[in-house]
């Protein structure tokens, strides 16, 4: 196999009339989704995009999906451009990409007029009207290697540019494949995405669902805004599966959503992106009793996931819950300051990434791209690349990989290094603190520690001592009724500060 479009075309000829994806509005069968992304791809070839992106600027739904499909067709590899981010990113993104193509739908044509006045805008009702070429089709497929891009998403820049992360076909099929035989994905399955479609959480959901032929729902975004009609559909729909964020399970369980409905015919909860709380997690497990619980660590350079634990219910996991061991055909390791692989227990390292599925770099940016997939110092008689998370981790002492936050989330504070992952592991553990987020103020060389929950102020910070050094406890500490979470789902640390400087 070498294009992922093999998924939808193997399921398609086992059963053309089940439904491959909804997202509670509209639904295409598995026929009529590898028609109209053939349409759509079809429709493209005029524009001559082999190997070059294109931008598909909607909300997420099952016509965004033939979006995505309908580029790959066309020998091109797609972006999504979320069209409620800042219009400063979504600037910087198009700018970056060079892209030529648009495509947008009724509902965001004047904004995508305004936006990207130098690309050719096409309407996605338009290219599915479009008379399928499969000769050109087959013509652009005879080219096509494993190795040419599929997507690229962006991230954050340390710069303030978003990075624009590519990964093939070949990462997605390798680890695809790895990944549902892994934990039993099946065609019975009704896999729920919460995660938006830029985010490589969501590259689970759509490509584990194409290839055990398992029904894709997408969840509408507007449901995350209250538990109780995101249960209803969660419910309705007979969901068995969900690969979620951290911060989507934990808005469930802050407001007692499982208190209302369990969906309760869910089998198999996957989690990412953080720290997962205890106590948000003992929740989950209390009213989902036979659900298994996989904690999944990987950055969206590595597609996906390079580690995985399985909770065990009779297990303390007050020391941290581990990310567990490397999925097959990807090693995860630590190399420390020497570039020396770390191998006994204890000892902190960055964590780095070998495998197939480590991707292809950054989009037009090589200076960066050599900074973080580079050669591996372990073998200097051949080239292998490897790709340097930095993130910081260390082995328990069963050989687990512990995560210990990012490299440059350790901080000088006192005279001393701390790594504020630290802190929030301990503050988690406190009862009555619900979840936790420290955040370092470099200019005034201050330490704020951010909680949801019931204990008072005065009694943790009192608590804290019986955990941490005195230098490691925040001087300032901070009850919140929630956290703010960004758009891919994790703590808004800007935004809690933001949010002091306002009160004053």
């Amino acid at each position: 196999m070498t294009n992922v479009l093999e998924y939808l075309e193997h399921i398609t000829d086992e059963a053309p009339d089940r439904t491959a994806v909804t997202d509670g509005e509209k639904e295409y069968t598995r026929a009529g989704l590898l028609d109209v992304c053939r349409r759509i791809g079809s429709a493209l070839l005029e524009y001559d995009l082999r190997r070059r992106p294109v931008i598909v600027f909607m909300e997420k739904n099952a016509d965004t999906l033939t979006a995505f499909f309908g580029a790959v067709f066309a020998g091109a590899f797609y972006t999504l451009i979320d069209p409620q981010l800042p219009r400063q990113r979504q600037r910087q993104i198009c700018d970056s990409l060079g892209a030529s193509v648009v495509i947008t739908d009724n509902a965001h044509m004047e904004q995508a007029i305004e936006l990207f006045a130098e690309c050719t805008i096409l309407k996605i009702s338009d290219l599915q009207e479009n008379v399928c070429d499969m000769d050109g089709l087959d013509a652009v497929r005879k080219r096509h290697l494993d190795t040419d891009p599929l997507y690229v998403n962006f991230t954050s820049g340390s710069t303030g540019v978003p990075k624009g992360v590519l990964i093939c076909h070949r990462s997605v099929i390798d680890f695809i494949g790895i990944f549902t035989k892994q934990f039993g994905i099946r065609e019975d399955d009704v896999i729920a995405n919460q995660a938006p479609l830029d985010f490589d959480v969501s590259v689970k959901d759509i490509y584990s669902a194409m290839l055990t032929g398992a029904k894709l729902v997408l969840v509408p975004r507007p449901l995350f805004t209250t538990p109780a009609p995101l249960l209803d559909f969660l419910c309705d729909q007979n969901t068995t599966v969900m690969i979620w964020a951290v911060s989507a399970l934990c808005l469930i369980s802050a407001f007692h959503g499982l208190e209302y409905r369990v969906p309760g015919k869910v089998r198999l909860v996957m989690f990412s992106g953080e720290v997962m709380p205890l106590k948000r997690l003992k929740n989950w497990m209390d009213y989902l009793p036979q659900t298994d619980f996989i904690n999944l660590y990987g950055p969206t350079e590595i597609t996906c996931n390079c580690t995985w634990h399985r909770i065990d219910r009779q297990r303390d996991y007050t020391d941290g819950i581990p990310i567990g061991e490397s999925f097959p055909n990807e090693e995860t390791f630590l190399l420390n300051e020497k570039d020396e692989e770390i191998l006994v227990p204890g000892e902190t390292g960055e964590i780095c990434v070998r495998g197939t599925a480590v991707g292809l770099g950054y989009w037009n940016m090589k200076e960066q791209t050599r900074e973080r997939f580079r050669d591996d110092p372990r073998t200097p008689e051949y080239s292998s690349v490897i790709y340097c998370t930095g993130d910081l981790g260390r082995y328990n002492e069963q050989g687990e990989l512990m995560f210990l936050g990012r490299a440059d989330d350790q901080v000088k504070y006192m005279g001393h290094r701390i790594e504020l992952a630290e802190v929030e592991l301990a503050m988690n553990g406190i009862p009555g603190v619900e979840r936790s987020c420290c955040v370092f103020d470099e200019q005034k060389s201050r330490l704020h520690g951010f909680y949801c929950g019931s204990v008072d102020r005065k009694e943790l910070a009192g608590l804290l001592k019986d955990r941490l050094p005195v230098f490691m406890i925040p001087g300032y500490l901070h009850q919140v009724q929630s956290m703010p979470v960004t758009g891919r789902g994790k703590i808004d640390r800007k935004a809690l500060m933001e949010g002091l400087h306002k009160k004053g």
